[in-house]
């Protein structure tokens, strides 16, 4: 698999409506960066001064503990 493709933006995880994105998580894009900062959710990797990405395999890892304590 292509590394992009193993890197999501802001956008993919809470959606973007101009774009036609569905989010991943059904939060908002400040509830998730305030669990970013709080550590509840996963640390992203800061690719330049301007972009921002999370591995998908923690994005993946946070749903799958979400319904494992469900």
């Amino acid at each position: 698999m292509n590394q992009q493709q193993n890197l999501l933006r802001i956008w993919h995880i809470t959606g973007d409506a101009k774009r036609g994105i569905e989010p991943i998580l059904p939060i908002g894009r400040s509830t998730f960066l305030a669990g970013v900062r709080s550590g509840k959710y996963p640390k992203p990797i800061k690719l330049s001064e301007k972009t921002t990405c999370w591995k998908k395999s923690d994005i993946m890892a946070l749903i799958e503990s979400v319904e494992v304590a469900q």
